[in-house]
């Protein structure tokens, strides 16, 4: 308990909590019994690996896709994988760097999105990838001046002027994507900007790749902002799959925030991503939802979610789902779940318990589950196959972050 009371005077110390309208105090979190991911709609109880395959897990896709994400559309039938530079001794000799378009309706003037690929340089094989989305635009990752800058709307930040990204915005976002050092441990890394699918700002509909494939703007189960770029990111591994540089089977979902909730949703539903990181992912995300804490379903961005899922807010207990059973769809690969101490906003502890309670469905496939009874201390990580740690500090991705990524991914998927 003294790890859950350390946390708890980090949250309430933060001053950015008078500035947030949602929910910072534990004694307004409603009394909630979580759904058991391991009984089906109907009431028959999951008893084995098979039914689980078969019958309960897409089941809770489907329910995901109808009361929280939406429904994407399938992968494309005539995308195509343009590769646009390869410089095999980018970086100063450390990696190869490879920029590719996937046309995603096989031709120059449809829909596309550019993917950055990073590999050691030296690797004697195919290596496994960190793949993630990134939010200011593929130049943003690393100071590298051969990235093509985007040419989509970008959300305000350093070199970008009305949307627009500047030279000045190379690197801006290097301390969340510490390239080299994922080189150097032996690792790729794949990343694609969100804004080449849906960019991230209220109103954006119309310039994202959703009137392209005719979505009902008025549809309850309309995909959302998260589901497009969790879309996006399969069409990452499309690509990745095809590159015999990559070890195809060794590809690491990743994302923060906004897209860690992306990244989950991915994980979930493709499982050709081998392992799932989910980085401060909040409500939406890994937090649960009945716990109405931090950000709830009330004040959240419309037009992340499908429409359907804000008319659950201040009933959440009515939902057929909770994060719990999003973690639990990415068994029995490999979970890691991530907060941060200040990040009340985030719901630590939730996302914690979310963790633990997709426990079941991991132990039921006999993959092992959560090393932990309680909510550890800060900056003490619980590798297992479900991974868990609080980071000390804000909302952020940061190198104490991806120090434990690496760890998990060396002793699981590598």
């Amino acid at each position: 308990m003294r790890g859950i009371a350390c946390f708890a005077a980090l949250v309430l110390a933060t001053p950015a909590a008078a500035q947030l309208d949602g929910n910072r105090d534990e004694a307004q979190v409603p009394a909630y019994t979580l759904p058991d991911p391991l009984v089906m709609a109907d009431g028959r109880r999951v008893t084995t690996p098979a039914m689980w395959r078969s019958a309960r897990r897409p089941e809770l896709i489907a329910a995901f896709e109808r009361t929280v994400y939406g429904i994407a559309p399938p992968a494309p039938h005539r995308m195509k994988f343009v590769t646009t530079d390869i410089d095999r001794s980018a970086l100063g000799g450390l990696a190869v760097r490879k920029q590719v378009t996937v046309l995603l309706d096989g031709t120059e003037t449809g829909p596309q999105l550019a993917v950055l690929l990073y590999l050691p340089a030296r690797a004697k094989g195919p290596v496994p990838v960190f793949v993630g989305p990134n939010f200011h635009g593929n130049q943003a990752v690393n100071a590298d001046p051969a990235i093509r800058i985007t040419h989509n709307w970008v959300t305000p930040a350093t070199g970008v002027v009305k949307g627009v990204a500047y030279a000045a915005s190379r690197g801006i976002d290097a301390s969340q994507w510490p390239v080299e050092i994922l080189l150097r441990a032996g690792y790729g890394v794949a990343t694609y900007f969100t804004g080449d699918l849906y960019p991230d700002g209220d109103g954006k509909v119309t310039e994202s790749v959703q009137p392209y494939y005719r979505t009902s703007p008025g549809a309850p189960s309309r995909w959302g902002a998260i589901a497009t770029w969790a879309w996006g990111l399969s069409r990452v591994a499309d690509y990745l799959r095809t590159d015999r540089d990559v070890d195809r089977k060794r590809l690491i979902v990743i994302g923060h925030s906004r897209y860690g909730k992306a990244a989950l949703w991915a994980g979930a539903r493709d499982d050709r991503f081998a392992a799932v990181i989910s980085n401060d992912s909040g409500e939406g995300g890994a937090s649960l939802y009945r716990r109405r804490f931090g950000e709830t379903i009330r004040v959240m961005n419309n037009y992340w979610f499908a429409p359907v899922w804000k008319t659950y807010a201040e009933r959440e207990a009515d939902l057929p789902v909770d994060a719990h059973e999003l973690i639990a769809l990415v068994a029995p690969r490999p979970v890691y779940i991530a907060s941060a101490s200040e990040d009340w906003w985030a719901d630590p502890r939730g996302e914690f318990l979310a963790a633990k309670g997709a426990e079941p469905v991991y132990r039921l496939l006999g993959a092992g589950g959560l090393d932990a009874t309680e909510m550890p201390e800060p900056d003490r990580p619980v590798l297992s196959r479900i991974s868990y740690h609080v980071r000390t500090g804000p909302h952020d991705i940061t190198a104490a972050d991806w120090t434990n990524y690496i760890a998990f991914a060396d002793r699981f998927v590598r």
